[in-house]
């Protein structure tokens, strides 16, 4: 690994966010995956949640991720109960997308603190199942006559509101679990590649 390699990485291993994540539930397209991976990876997001139940998880390519799929881990999980209960172990409020007379506007969300972003099929959205357990449904407001954004794009919408709101609010001191996380991606990254035999 080069010097200017080792920086860069760094670089980007200090500005990650152990306290933003997102779930994917059933999403089937490989290149909405991909490009939500290659978002997530854009704003510091370590590692992304997966629950397939009703579709089979896609394969994803390196050109609409652009490689993201190197950067962000992901974890399976086979319910939303079993998602749900491991991020609010871990201190996440989770926030979910849907369309109702209860969903709040994204924008009138603190979004600084441990929080989960809930991301559903491209068809039906997030099940009945996702929203109920979510702890806010929220939604993108929008003018037009289309209702919804691509999943990709509502991705990328909500993750950047997050990051701004970070930025406004400065970096907030992590936790010792946190770092811990950090430092142990620091190692994976900065390791030398297991020769092959």
């Amino acid at each position: 690994m080069t010097e200017k390699r080792r920086e860069k990485l760094l670089s980007v291993l200090a500005r990650r966010r152990p306290d933003l994540t997102l779930v994917l539930e059933d999403i089937h397209d490989p290149h909405n995956v991909s490009a939500v991976l290659r978002s997530a990876d854009a704003v510091g997001i370590m590692r992304v949640h997966l629950v397939y139940t009703s579709a089979q998880f896609p394969r994803l390519g390196k050109k609409s991720s652009a490689s993201a799929t190197k950067w962000v881990g992901r974890q399976r999980h086979s319910s939303i109960p079993e998602c749900y209960a491991a991020l609010r172990a871990e201190g996440f409020r989770i926030l979910s997308t849907r369309l109702g007379e209860k969903s709040v506007s994204l924008y009138d969300l603190n979004l600084t603190g441990r929080v989960a972003f809930v991301f559903g099929n491209e068809h039906t959205g997030v099940s009945g199942e996702a929203a109920e357990l979510a702890d806010v449904n929220f939604h993108i407001p929008m003018s037009g006559m289309i209702e919804s954004l691509n999943v990709s794009v509502a991705c990328a919408v909500t993750l950047y509101e997050a990051f701004r709101q970070r930025m406004v609010n400065g970096a907030r001191r992590l936790s010792s679990e946190e770092k811990k996380e950090l430092e142990e991606l620091g190692k994976k990254w900065l390791s030398p590649p297991a020769r092959r035999k």
